[in-house]
Parts: structure tokens; C-alpha cells; sequence
């Protein structure tokens, strides 16, 4: 069971460290671009801000994790509190910032018709305000909720942290938990959706036209596709380890269990971060030349 148990720390420290890696290399590089160009773009504006809520992110689910493990100090309100508020604030803004990814890859790849479509099109930066603002409204209900469950606690006498099962008071926090990442997660499988319809529809084009499927377009649309069906798949075992977690929160002697969770949690803001690196033209570019310099200097040692 020990043995286990460090296999599974070293995975979490690792999945940590490379999460931390990819997302403090989006941020750097942006932030670089931004300084010498004196601009930044709409999509690199989205994607520093995931990084910087990824990192806290991390943070936030390795501090829940070591927290849980290692018991060997009594919860008390402010460290339970301390620990909700880093994990619910950079959850929220994980999760709605990279539903805005998918929501700007859709209006701006995307071809469609529709007068609604084209409207919106013109308007992505509105939109995309407008999604993050509305999505302010779970949040501050999801926090209101974790903050009134965490302080129960404490009012039936113990100021420390109870571990007994508490279905009830549970509940609500588990409607808006899965209501604030079940609407995020249906936006991005309908833009999903829409961009499948689009590529498709442009691939008949193509093929009419008697012209061949490796356009920029057919490119950048499966590029698109790609980045956003990997923030799904990672998303569902995120949420599936999250939701595992909190309704078995009154039992702790499982362990292993626990950790797989954990592992899972970690790997969500850590793969898809790499993901996105290689889908962004400009930071793969500098990516693979920071391995090729890497590369050489580790040669160069031997």
C-alpha cells in the first residue's frame, strides 16, 4: 500500500511539474510578445489567461491532494476555506476560459450562412465578454455555497474539519458544481459540433470544385478540432475525478482511490496546456526550438 501510494505522488508531482512547465511557457512567451510588440491578440489574450489560471489551478488541487493525504494536522476553518477559494476561483476560470477558446475557434474558423452566425462573427470580442461575464454568476453562487457548507460545520461545535458523511448539505453545492462545468462542457461540444459542420461543408466545396482537402482552411479547422476535443475528453475525467471525490469525501482510508482521482484532476490543466502548444503556430515554433537548444546543450555536456 506504501509503495503504491509514492507511485502515485511521484505521478502527481511529475503530471504537476510539466503542467507548471507548459503553463508558465505559454505565459512567458506571450508575455514577451507583448512587451516587445506593445499588442496582443485576441486568442493570445484567452490563452495567457488559462495558463495563469491553470498554474493556480495546479496549485489548488496539489495543496487538496497533500492536505488529504497527509492528515497529520487537524483542518481548521481558514485552511479549509484558504483551499476552497484557490481551487473554486482558478477552477471557474480554467474552465470558462477555455470554453471561450472554443467559442472564438468557432466564430473565427467556422463558415456558416446564418445572419445570427455572421452577426456574431463580427462581434467575437463582445461575445466573448458577454460569456465570460454570465459565467461570473456561477461562480459567485458556487463560492457562496462552498463557503456556507465549509462553516457547518463549525456551528455544531467543532472547529475542526468533520469528515462525516453530510448528503444534504452536500447537495447543493453539488448542483451548482455540476451545473457551472456541465454548461461550459455542453458550449464546447456545440461549438465542437459547429466546426464538424463547417469543415464538412467545405470539404464538399472542395470537392466540387475539384480541388484538394489540404487547404489552410481544412488545416486550420482540424487544428481547431483537435484542441478542442482534447479539452473535452480531458474535461469529462476531470469532472468524472472531481465528482468521485466529493461524494466519497467522508471516506479517506481509500487512499489509492483518492490519488487516482487526484492524478486525474492533474492531468487535465497539464496535458491540455501541451496540447494547445502544439496547436498554436507560434508557440510550437518556439517550443520545438527550446528543445532543439535543449538538445544541443545536453550533447554539447557529454
Amino acid at each position: 500500500m506504501a509503495l503504491l501510494q509514492s507511485i502515485f505522488s511521484i505521478l502527481i508531482t511529475a503530471e504537476f511539474i510539466l503542467g507548471n512547465f507548459a503553463n508558465g511557457f505559454i505565459v512567458l512567451v506571450n508575455g514577451i510578445d507583448w512587451i516587445k510588440r506593445r499588442k496582443i491578440s485576441s486568442v493570445d489574450q484567452i490563452l495567457t489567461a488559462l495558463a495563469v489560471s491553470r498554474i493556480g489551478l495546479l496549485w489548488g488541487i496539489l495543496l487538496n491532494c497533500y492536505t488529504n493525504v497527509l492528515k497529520s494536522v487537524s483542518y481548521n476553518l481558514e485552511v479549509r476555506l484558504f483551499t476552497q477559494i484557490v481551487w473554486i476561483v482558478n477552477n471557474h476560470f480554467s474552465v470558462w476560459l477555455a470554453t471561450s477558446l472554443s467559442i472564438f475557434y468557432l466564430l473565427k474558423i467556422a463558415n456558416f450562412s446564418s445572419f445570427l452566425f455572421l452577426y456574431l462573427k463580427r462581434r467575437v470580442e463582445s461575445v466573448l465578454t458577454v460569456v465570460l461575464l454570465a459565467s461570473l454568476l456561477f461562480f459567485l453562487s458556487h463560492f457562496g455555497i462552498a463557503s456556507i457548507y465549509n462553516i457547518i460545520p463549525t456551528n455544531r461545535g467543532n472547529k475542526t474539519w468533520k469528515t462525516e458523511p453530510m448528503e444534504v448539505e452536500q447537495f447543493p453545492n453539488m448542483v451548482v458544481f455540476t451545473l457551472a462545468n456541465f454548461i461550459p462542457f455542453a458550449m464546447s461540444l456545440i461549438s465542437l459540433v459547429l466546426l464538424i459542420s463547417s469543415l464538412s461543408n467545405h470539404l464538399k466545396k472542395m470537392k466540387v470544385n475539384g480541388k484538394g482537402f489540404q487547404d489552410p482552411s481544412t488545416k486550420v479547422h482540424i487544428r481547431a478540432m483537435q484542441t478542442v476535443i482534447s479539452f473535452l475528453l480531458l474535461f469529462a475525467g476531470y469532472i468524472l475525478a472531481l465528482t468521485i471525490t466529493i461524494w466519497n469525501s467522508d471516506n479517506r482510508q481509500s487512499k489509492p482511490a483518492f490519488m487516482i482521482c487526484q492524478m486525474l484532476g492533474v492531468l487535465y490543466p497539464s496535458k491540455h496546456s501541451f496540447v494547445l502548444i502544439w496547436g498554436n503556430k507560434k508557440l510550437k515554433l518556439i517550443f520545438l526550438s527550446f528543445l532543439w537548444h535543449l538538445r544541443c546543450q545536453l550533447r554539447g555536456k557529454k
